[in-house]
């Protein structure tokens, strides 16, 4: 695959905790001049669509382990919107989902996705979950009409599998996310069924491409 047929697939990402006003611009400069999108920080929403207003922002909700209470989520994805975001990556509550409230996780998703008038990721991390649980989390965001499900935050133990990828595109589009640093790994996850990218390694990805 060559570059510019890559380079919107990713969403080149900073979520650190210690992520600061300049490394915000640092990637939206980067997905600027690769063609990338850009997965930011919410508190930095406004800035990056007013700085970058050409790159395709995503931002989170409810992130990093999605206990949120509910009306919080849909508050926060609703201000996020009226910033600037395109799109949202919304963290599944896992302990609801573990406790087997599939109804419960639905409902607070779909309450999300009626609220805003743009795609909603949802992220089911599945560094935590058993198969089982991978497709009731996934049945339960097409249930709620999510526009993909995304496999990892990046703050669990371990990130995207591409048996996961596989398993989870049975049910939406994928975003693949977590540990993806190379181009033939970001190349793997597409082939396993993946149709984003999400990576704080964008850069370095596409530099690997075939000349």
């Amino acid at each position: 695959m060559n570059r510019s047929d890559l380079a919107p697939l990713i969403d080149h990402t900073v979520l650190g905790p210690e992520t600061t006003p300049d490394d915000v611009r640092t990637v939206l400069n980067e997905a600027q001049e690769y063609g990338m999108n850009a997965c930011i920080p919410p508190y930095a929403v406004g800035l990056a669509a007013e700085y970058a207003p050409d790159v395709t922002l995503a931002t989170v909700v409810g992130f990093p382990h999605g206990h949120h209470d509910s009306d919080v989520k849909r508050e926060e994805g609703v201000t996020a919107w009226r910033a600037g975001a395109d799109e949202l990556d919304v963290v599944c509550n896992v302990g609801r989902l573990k406790s087997g409230a599939d109804d419960a996780v639905r409902d607070e998703l779909a309450e999300l996705v009626a609220a805003v008038p743009i795609p909603v990721k949802v992220i089911i991390e599945t560094a935590l979950l058993s198969d089982d649980e991978k497709r009731r989390a996934c049945e339960a965001a097409a249930a709620a009409d999510a526009a993909m499900v995304k496999t990892s935050t990046g703050f669990a133990d371990d990130g995207a599998t591409t048996d996961d990828v596989a398993l989870m595109s049975e049910y939406l589009p994928v975003k693949a996310s977590g540990g993806i640093g190379s181009y033939d790994e970001a190349v793997a996850m597409l082939e396993a069924g993946a149709d984003r990218i999400g990576a704080s390694s964008g850069v370095a990805i596409l530099n690997g491409t075939p000349e």
